[in-house]
């Protein structure tokens, strides 16, 4: 993941961290920096797994943006 990566369009899904046979909508948005902001708003607010899939292609889980919303990088 590369700085430029965060300029570039995500779509964020929340799936409900408890809910058994739910389904998620993803909701695109236009940066990976909007959807990691909710995606972080998310996990702080509710008992919610986000998870992200970039425009390269990348799928981050929920303890991947936990664990690198702190990283300078991804700022």
């Amino acid at each position: 993941m590369t700085p430029s990566d965060l300029d570039k369009r995500a779509e964020l899904t929340i799936w409900p961290a408890r809910a058994t046979g739910r389904s998620a909508e993803g909701r695109p948005f236009a940066t990976l920096r909007e959807a990691l902001a909710v995606a972080l708003e998310a996990i702080a607010s509710d008992d919610a797994q986000p998870w992200i899939i970039t425009e390269a292609g990348d799928i981050l889980s929920p303890r991947w943006i936990q664990a690198h919303s702190r990283s300078r990088s991804l700022q």
